[in-house]
């Protein structure tokens, strides 16, 4: 965990969906989302993540979900907006935005398509975080983005005093191990797959921002405080248990199985944007069994 800059928050954070109803976003099915992730002790929220389809939302209808939510959550809980974008000028929009709604922190995914150098990502990520006061939590996803954030680059970023973590989904945990050793002291990290919760907070990791916690957040949030607690066992118990839904969550491309989880629990449609589309029937039929399996219906 980062030593020398805030931290935003230590366990589980949820990257929410976004529910849609005839094609606009459902603000009542939305409340009742962001009140049961509260309820059940979430650490933290991520609103207009990519997990929250937010390449689908307009500007309007993003800067609406973002002003709805924070209003919602009313301060109960960290509250982190994602605003990211591969256009840098878009990206500086919708983080000044978020900002001045009082966002606690900013999820900044790398530029997907045009990629860009390392040069490219560093001018990328170093004019968002000096375009507001609010803490920049870089998002590295390769499999999504085909841009990876190497360890030079997060040496660059680490210096500056508004890039205060990151959300590490790339799937290489040696990588992540070498960032927590050479910049842990100025960047919290958080695991960005729910598989590898436990193995990055063994690592030094602060938490995970997460896709199952949609479903089951209490379980995902004691997983991170029974390691912080030196409950290693407990922990490793919970990560062993969960294991099988996390994979469930990733059955096909996200969020299509964790929005079609929570509409078979009965929290929201399962509506979708293009060009994400519903869950085909031979999956959805599995992801029903293992739902079955947690006693989640």
């Amino acid at each position: 965990m980062s030593k020398g800059k805030k931290t935003l928050f230590q366990g589980a954070a949820t990257a929410l969906i976004t529910p849609f109803l005839h094609g606009k976003v459902d603000y009542y099915a939305l409340e009742n989302l962001i009140e049961r992730q509260i309820h059940k002790g979430i650490d933290a929220l991520v609103i207009c993540g990519t997990t929250g389809e937010n390449a689908t939302l307009s500007d309007d209808e993003h800067r609406a979900v973002l002003e709805f939510a924070i209003e919602k959550a009313d301060g109960r809980v960290p509250m982190i907006a994602g605003t990211g974008s591969n256009d840098t000028a878009h990206a500086v929009e919708t983080s000044q935005c978020a900002s001045k709604l009082g966002y606690d922190g900013l999820l900044v995914v790398t530029p997907y398509y045009n990629k860009a150098t390392e040069d490219g990502l560093v001018a990328h990520f170093e004019r968002i975080a000096d375009s507001s006061p609010t803490p920049i939590i870089l998002y590295n996803v390769p499999a999504r983005t085909a841009c990876n954030i190497s360890l030079p680059v997060y040496r660059r970023l680490a210096k500056h005093e508004n890039i205060v973590a990151v959300k590490e989904a790339s799937g290489n945990i040696s990588a992540v191990a070498r960032l927590i050793c050479e910049c842990g002291n100025d960047l919290t990290i958080y695991s960005g797959n729910d598989s590898e919760i436990l193995p990055i907070l063994a690592l030094g990791g602060a938490g995970v921002i997460s896709v199952v916690s949609n479903i089951v957040p209490s379980e995902i949030s004691l997983l991170c405080h029974r390691f912080f607690e030196d409950d290693i066992l407990g922990a490793r118990e919970l990560h062993e248990k969960y294991l099988k839904l996390c994979d469930a969550m990733f059955s096909e491309v996200n969020p299509i199985p964790v929005k079609t989880a929570a509409a078979l629990i009965g929290l929201c449609c399962d509506e979708l944007r293009l060009p994400l589309c519903k869950m085909s029937d031979r999956n959805k039929n599995e992801l029903k069994k293992v739902l079955l399996e947690y006693d989640l219906i």
